[in-house]
């Protein structure tokens, strides 16, 4: 089976084609193709992604993109067994042009569509990489989602716990902004935070402790503003420092939060969990260190691993919306081409396959 994937839920225009073979546990997929054409030019004098251009930029670049995905993996429409696009959740303008774009290939290739949420896409794509079978533990950090989730299969998902406020993609970029640092504020606070010092600022970890899976961020991002204010003017070492100490919070946070769903997830199963990590912050090498240390802890005595996508298919990607695709029409499922675009969709609104 060879799915094309369409991805415009936000600033990235992107396309691929990725292939799956056998059914069952015995499956596995492979990559063909997947193009990624960022729009960091358009967004960063703006300081963050600005909706009506990133829309533009998907009607400017879409076309060739998806040229240029079937060309590298070396197959026609006709050669395609579905279409799949992102319907959400993300900014609308651009989820009409994937989606309308996707629907109109489908149609005109006589193809099986799939509308896609994003946040699936992001789950299933530990099963493309490393072959999991269900269930398994996800944690999904991104820009504007933190959230435990028990994967159980195609379109069953239980979220645990998740964000009360700010996510902590979003928290990145805020603290990133407030000290100067320029926008996407990920890299930039983890690449500051290497040459500082986490121990000279004592910042909160909020929710540490507490039973359950839920996170908070909102406060954590308030510390860091009262500190760099009262310090102020700020020297490269201050900055350096605040987010060595900013970033340690928020992984010391992430791995207490994952903790507790580790253990539920032991108590609920009776099976040793597998933790899996995706998102655009699981690229960063200081969250993916505590977490394999924590899934190794965990391994002791309930034999949980960890399992991290390659850094190119942590952020947005359309190799995994092709292979949500091909998920779910390997199940047989399939969407009309009525199929709305939705700024907000949930994983847990999703339909099972």
């Amino acid at each position: 089976m060879r799915v094309l994937g369409i991805e415009t839920s936000c600033d990235e225009t992107a396309a691929a084609v990725v292939a799956r073979t056998g059914d069952g546990d015995g499956f596995s997929g492979r990559i063909l193709s997947n193009v990624v054409l960022s729009q960091l030019a358009e967004h960063t004098p703006y300081g963050g992604v600005v909706p009506e251009i990133a829309a533009r930029a998907h009607v400017e670049t879409l076309d060739g993109l998806i040229a240029q995905a079937l060309a590298e993996a070396g197959c026609g429409l006709d050669d395609l067994d579905g279409i799949a696009a992102t319907a959400g959740p993300g900014l609308i303008g651009g989820l009409l042009v994937g989606l309308m774009t996707g629907k109109a290939i489908a149609a005109a290739a006589n193809k099986p569509f799939v509308a896609v949420n994003h946040l699936e896409a992001h789950a299933l794509t530990a099963r493309l990489t490393d072959g999991l079978a269900f269930p398994y533990l996800l944690l999904l950090v991104t820009g504007g989602h933190t959230q435990i989730v028990k994967v159980e299969d195609v379109g069953r998902y239980r979220r645990w716990g998740t964000t009360v406020d700010d996510a902590a993609g979003e928290a990145f970029d805020k603290v990133a902004k407030m000290l100067g640092l320029g926008w996407p504020g990920g890299p930039a606070v983890e690449a500051q935070a290497l040459k500082g010092d986490a121990a000279r600022f004592a910042f909160p970890r909020p929710m540490t402790g507490r039973a359950g899976c839920d996170f908070s961020f909102s406060g954590l991002k308030t510390a860091v503003r009262i500190e760099a204010q009262r310090i102020a003017p700020l020297s490269e070492t201050d900055v350096a420092d605040l987010c060595a100490a900013f970033q340690a919070a928020v992984v010391d946070s992430l791995a207490d939060r994952t903790g507790n769903a580790l253990l539920r997830f032991t108590e609920e199963t009776g099976a040793a969990p597998v933790l899996v990590v995706a998102g655009g912050v699981a690229a960063n090498q200081a969250v993916r260190a505590r977490l394999e240390a924590l899934a190794a802890a965990h391994g002791a005595t309930h034999g949980a691993g960890l399992v991290a996508p390659p850094l190119k298919l942590c952020g947005d990607n359309a190799a995994m919306v092709a292979w949500a695709g091909c998920e779910r029409l390997a199940r047989g499922a399939t969407d009309t081409l009525d199929a709305p675009a939705r700024a907000r969709w949930s994983l847990e609104d999703v339909e099972a396959a």
